[in-house]
């Protein structure tokens, strides 16, 4: 072999080992550095999925229902834009002896609320109707109350306890000025005992129309 065909092989040899050596360094770096560059985006598409699926089980594949009792107009604004951001149907609780302004005075002693407040036995309160036309149809329940001594206004227990919520998905939400929603909620739930109950929303008496909807867009809607 002549000298000049062996220096070429020699040549190449050493050039392939350097391309090889060159390799291994990059390989090495990969398993130092953890996982490889696009997992970041890759989980970054899972939680996007996670939560699109989230609101898509909240907002359900059924019809809406908003559910109120009202006091002094303020639930009942909440609920109105609600049902109009939803697109939900409404149904107005309603006490068969409306509540009067003196009624509501909570400052007096003597005054229904407050009567009814000290008197557990006096909050069975009848409503004109506890019946909603095709219950059944309704897979999402939306259900608004004012609260009333740290709990959901009363009249609001007679529909609760007169309807089987189960398969439903219920939302609760409340108006207040300074109480919070608390354990209102829960305490539905536990008087409803059925229906897959979230957590639900307290709006201020003052929310204002963007508040409430940027919470159902939350919500999936």
């Amino acid at each position: 072999m002549s000298r000049k065909k062996l220096f070429t092989l020699i040549l190449a040899g050493i050039t392939a080992v350097t391309l090889l050596m060159g390799c291994g360094s990059d390989t090495g770096a990969d398993n130092d550095g953890g996982a490889p560059a696009d997992t970041g985006n890759e989980e970054i598409a899972a939680d996007t999925a996670d939560a699109e699926n989230a609101g898509d089980s909240a907002a359900g594949d059924g019809k809406a229902l908003v559910v109120y009792y009202s006091a002094s107009g303020n639930t009942e604004r909440v609920a109105g834009v609600i049902a109009d951001a939803t697109g939900a149907d409404s149904f107005k609780v309603e006490p068969a002896e409306p509540y009067s302004d003196a009624d509501l005075d909570w400052t007096n002693n003597d005054s229904r609320v407050s009567v009814e407040h000290e008197n557990e036995n006096e909050r069975d309160v009848e409503l004109v109707s506890t019946t909603v036309e095709n219950w059944d149809s309704y897979d999402t329940v939306f259900i608004g109350y004012p609260i009333w001594w740290g709990i959901a206004a009363w009249p609001l227990d007679g529909f609760v306890k007169a309807n089987d919520f189960t398969g439903k998905t219920v939302i609760p939400f409340c108006t207040s000025s300074s109480s919070e929603l608390g354990e209102s909620g829960k305490l539905l739930a536990e008087m409803a005992g059925t229906g897959e109950w979230q957590e639900g929303q307290r709006f201020q008496s003052s929310a204002s129309e963007d508040e409430i909807i940027q919470w159902i867009r939350n919500l999936g809607y």
